[in-house]
């Protein structure tokens, strides 16, 4: 039987689902936010949102990006056609199982979308040991983190807990950030040298101090300590980070936009961390600096890195279309609105709300029509992957 090209390597079909549900899922939470639709499943309307913003979207994400990322790693090949076909059905029925909570039991819906990740570090870990790829392993313990985080949310979904579901999705929301932060080490500098022709000093200590304080400001976080000491160590990330992405910053990258979009998106984290400090000490509301680190920090680096990614394995020019380029802009637009916005008119939060959400929509319907035809089609340069 002849491969499909979707199911050839890792990032196509998580990438394509992950572009088609970025639009789904937030068309249909606005629907839900302004009372005209009650989505309301095994999981109550917010819930819903958070938890597929993060295991449903993000996951996808990072799923394609690991499975392409590890076999360049390794050398050895991550899992093609049919055992990726159903890990990627196995993430599909996570996504729909919520919905179908009157005719099946919500145990099996908590065990399903349980199953995901660990599927997913189990395949991961496939190749690393086989390459004995120590620094990979990582990535295990982070996707073994996050199903603990999602098993804290089931937990209370099912009645077993109390009040876990909040602090699964924080310590999700730290996951993921920690993640990016850490791919940024590998990822920013190599890219800025390929794509500005710029040799980049790496600076490990720096590398180091940037990750350690994001990592304290997060453990602070998910303990549920506020007030002046989540404040000060918060400011202290967003001044670490700043130096580290600064070290990174060269004046081409700011021509490039395969490359500006990434630092916009670090730039948002940053930005996350300043908010953080101002809404643990009552001056703005938190969900602005939640939606700082989500939306902006995770929303914008994830359509990055699927363009650039997707662009890369399947053997095209390094070089974002103008349609990728105004997805960019409406992505960070989108961001803007979001969370600034309020700040400055903060009577009109439920519009911006809106508004952010369809150039949130925008962007992703723009990717998904330049990005669908490269993700399911075999690759321009006729090799496989």
């Amino acid at each position: 039987m002849k491969q499909q090209p979707v199911f050839a390597l890792g990032f196509r079909v998580f990438f394509s689902v992950a572009g088609l549900s970025a639009v789904l899922l937030i068309a249909l939470w606005l629907f839900a936010y302004s009372g005209s639709t009650n989505i309301a499943n095994y999981y109550p309307n917010t819930f819903w949102h958070a938890h597929e913003m993060l295991f449903g979207y993000t996951v996808a994400v990072i799923a394609g990006f690991l499975l392409t990322a590890v076999k360049n790693w390794t050398g050895e090949a991550t899992i093609t056609d049919k055992p990726l076909a159903a890990l990627a059905l196995l993430w599909f029925a996570g996504r729909i199982a919520p919905f179908t909570a009157n005719y099946i039991t919500h145990e099996l819906i908590a065990l399903i979308d349980l199953l995901f990740l660990p599927s997913l570090a189990y395949a991961l870990s496939l190749p690393l040991l086989k390459a004995k790829y120590t620094r990979g392993l990582v990535f295990m313990a982070l996707i073994i983190m996050m199903t603990v985080s999602n098993a804290l949310i089931h937990a209370e979904m099912l009645a077993y807990s109390e009040q876990t579901a909040w602090l699964g999705l924080q310590l999700m929301i730290a996951l993921v950030l920690l993640m990016i932060l850490i791919i940024a080490g590998r990822v920013f500098p190599f890219f800025t040298s390929r794509g500005a022709g710029v040799e980049l000093s790496p600076k490990p200590s720096l590398d180091a101090w940037s990750i350690g304080s994001a990592v304290i400001v997060f453990i602070l976080q998910v303990l549920g300590v506020t007030g002046a000491l989540l404040a000060i160590t918060a400011v202290i990330a967003a001044i670490i980070n700043s130096l580290r992405l600064k070290n990174w910053l060269v004046k081409q990258v700011l021509s490039i936009p395969l490359l500006w979009v990434l630092f916009s998106a670090y730039a948002w984290i940053i930005v996350a961390f300043l908010l953080t400090a101002l809404s643990t000490l009552a001056i703005i509301p938190a969900t602005l600096a939640l939606h700082a680190f989500t939306m902006g920090g995770i929303g914008v680096v994830t359509l990055a890195m699927m363009a650039r990614v997707s662009l890369g394995h399947s053997g095209r020019d390094l070089q974002a279309s103008k349609a990728t380029v105004f997805a960019f802009c409406l992505i960070n637009l989108a961001v803007l609105v979001r969370v600034i916005f309020p700040l400055l008119m903060p009577a009109n939060y439920v519009a911006f709300v809106w508004i952010a959400g369809l150039f949130w929509i925008a962007a992703f319907l723009l990717f998904n029509f330049v990005y669908l035809p490269i993700l399911t089609t075999a690759r321009a340069d006729g090799k496989s992957g």
